[in-house]
């Protein structure tokens, strides 16, 4: 590949990103937006992040079957990092002791 090549594609790679964020804007810029729909969308949030969760805790990635107990250390974690996220109400706290119950259960338990 040239470098022309290259510079065509990352242009081409951003459009593609900015064209679903830009669209959206445009048109809801200029109308009101339904009430029933603001509600709706509160729930989108919640619902992709415990989708991307549970497909890392639970999902062997590799050949997608369900792991269940295999991953003990992911289970554990995601445990302690409800258990933080609820007491505290901090995202922040919330990732860093995530982290940390990571590393140390890994070590004690297969990943």
């Amino acid at each position: 590949m040239t470098t022309t090549n290259h510079f065509i594609l990352i242009i081409l790679s951003m459009l593609v990103a900015f064209g679903p964020r830009f669209i959206p804007l445009r048109i809801f810029s200029t109308r009101e937006i339904p009430q029933w729909f603001n509600e709706w969308m509160k729930y989108v949030p919640v619902s992709l992040f415990t989708a991307l969760v549970v497909k890392d805790v639970f999902m062997n990635t590799k050949n997608y079957t369900f792991v269940g107990f295999d991953y003990m250390a992911k289970i554990l974690a995601s445990v302690i990092v409800v258990a933080i996220a609820y007491r505290s109400r901090s995202m922040g706290l919330s990732v860093v002791f995530g982290l940390v119950a990571v590393a140390l259960l890994a070590m004690t338990f297969p990943l």
